[in-house]
């Protein structure tokens, strides 16, 4: 059944299941294991990928869509009405075309990247990495430059990361901050031929 609870539960109109909404394809989402935020990575239409979230709680956010690729108008057509979220993140054709959502890293073996959140892009193989200081999101940084097609990330109980290609590879993230001199690619899996 619905939680009483949920945003919409009593508005006309509206699916008492939905907690937020105005996204386009969001390809994965996480909570963060020590906060309870949540994270999306929403894959655009044509010009941007971006990065949304949500603290802890917050309920019947609208992170744009149709209105709004990005920080860019995508169609106001009917005019869009109502407080819009804008991303923390987004980024154009130049470095990807479909947005991988991944974790705030929480493990032991990179402190210097304890509370980042750790995202990719399918296409480019790119990985990035954004965090919160003092209420100011940072500039996401990019942490690797990778040939890989990544589909999706896993997050093990001590809170280490795993890139997962498309190719059928697993790989854990290792390195003193996932620099691309510190970095190994270790196979954890692969699929047969």
């Amino acid at each position: 059944t619905v939680p009483t609870g949920n945003p919409f539960v009593d508005t006309a109109n509206a699916k008492p299941e939905i907690w937020h909404y105005g996204l386009r394809n969001p390809w994965r989402w996480s909570f963060d294991r020590a906060t309870d935020d949540l994270w999306i990575a929403d894959v655009g239409q044509g010009a941007f990928e971006e990065i949304d979230f949500a603290a802890a709680g917050q309920s019947g956010l609208n992170f744009g869509w149709r209105c709004k690729e990005g920080f860019a108008e995508f169609n106001d057509n009917p005019p869009c009405v109502g407080s819009l979220t804008d991303p923390i993140a987004v980024y154009g054709r130049s470095l990807g075309r479909s947005v991988t959502g991944g974790y705030v890293y929480r493990g032991d073996a990179s402190p210097t990247l304890q509370g980042h959140y750790v995202y990719a892009d399918f296409a480019s193989g790119r990985i990035w990495s954004l965090r919160n200081v003092n209420g100011e999101w940072s500039e996401p940084a990019q942490e690797l430059d990778t040939e890989l097609a990544i589909s999706s990330f896993g997050e093990d109980e001590g809170g280490e990361l795993y890139v997962v290609d498309y190719g059928g590879s697993i790989y854990r993230l290792i390195g003193a901050a996932f620099e691309a001199t510190d970095f190994l690619y270790l196979p954890v899996a692969t699929t047969p031929e």
